[in-house]
Order: C-alpha cells, then structure tokens, then sequence
C-alpha cells in the first residue's frame, strides 16, 4: 500500500534530520530563501521533515487511519493505477499547502515550516468528501464527530489562527490542504459534491 511506503519514507527522513542540522536545514520550506534562490524544491521535501517524535507519530498516525480509504477510493476510480494517482494525490498536497504559505511569507526571513501537516489534511479532508458522516475523534472531545462538522471547526480554527500567527504552526498549510484534499477529487467525478450534500442532509 501507498499510505504505508508514504509513511515509512516520512518516518526514515525525518529520524535523519533530527540528528543532522544540515540535512534539515536544506530541507525545510523557507519561503525567504526560495523566493530569493528559487529553491521551490523545499516545497515538496519539507512534508518529509518533522520537528520531533511526537509531531512525526501525530501525522503518521492520521495519515494511517484515513490514508488506506483515500488510497482505495482512488484504487476503484482508477483502476490498476490508483495507487498511483494517490501518491500524486499526496505530493500535490504538500505542494499545494507550501505554495500558499510561500506567497503569504515570501518577504518574511524569518519564517519557516516543515511537517506533512499540510498533505495530511489533504487525505482526511478527501476522506470527509468521500464519507461525511464519517466519525472523527479530537484529543479533548472524547466521542466522534461527523466528518463534515469536524471539518468547518478545522478550517475555521486554522484560518483564524492564521490570522493571529502568534504559535509558530503553519495555519496557513493546514487550511490550503485541507481545501484542496477536498477539491481534488471533485475535479475527476464533480458528481461527489453533490453526494457529498446529500449524505450531509440525510444525516440531519
């Protein structure tokens, strides 16, 4: 599976750079030094790079439960190259994340964010499109919540706290993410949007 080999590779690269400063560094996305060297590949290596074990195993993890139903949604739409599609799928993501952080922090030297947050909001917005309903858990809410519900909290926090930038977390990736995990899929059978809806209404 695609989710597994995503996650192994995640976990290896990032063992690295926790013990090797210049692998980090070179890695990380830097809008400053990207706008200024046209480094644009940090876009994409920066979603492999985590800040400690923690941040690594909570996007690992999320990545584990909602990655395998994304991977197979994607198998049966296309099928023998579905895997395929969902390893774009997920690259696109960390791009798509890192190329909104970098026109909002271009002129900032001092900002800088790693982590595959970004692409995993991705996978588990494409999974609430796919199942709205779908029950997701939150550390301090102890019982699931519908998917669809779970996503406005998520895209109204993570703009909001965009807009306060005071907690050193890319809010901005988390959102852009997010919107285009949820977007993608549509592109290829627009008729999802619509089912989307109509198991949002048969819940109520």
């Amino acid at each position: 599976m695609i989710t597994y080999l995503i996650i192994g590779v995640t976990a290896l690269i990032s063992f690295m750079a926790f013990n090797n400063q210049d692998l980090f560094l070179k890695m990380k996305h830097w809008p400053y030094q990207e706008a200024r060297r046209g480094e644009y590949y940090r876009w994409l290596t920066s979603g492999f790079l985590h800040a400690d074990p923690m941040h690594l195993i909570f996007n690992m993890l999320t990545l584990f439960f909602f990655g395998k139903y994304v991977e197979g949604w994607f198998g049966a739409m296309f099928p023998g190259f579905g895997q395929l599609v969902f390893l774009l799928f997920y690259l696109a993501g960390i791009a798509a994340a890192s190329s909104a952080t970098f026109y909002k922090y271009k002129d900032s030297p001092g900002f800088a964010s790693i982590g595959a947050s970004g692409a995993v909001a991705a996978v588990l917005f494409a999974c609430i499109l796919f199942d709205p309903t779908i029950g997701i858990m939150m550390f301090f809410i102890p019982i699931p919540i519908p998917g669809f519900i779970f996503g406005v909290l998520y895209l109204w926090y993570s703009s909001y706290a965009a807009r306060q930038g005071n907690d050193n977390i890319d809010h901005v990736a988390h959102f852009f993410g997010a919107v285009f995990g949820f977007f993608f899929p549509i592109v290829f059978m627009p008729s999802l949007f619509m089912r989307f809806i109509e198991q949002m209404i048969a819940w109520f």
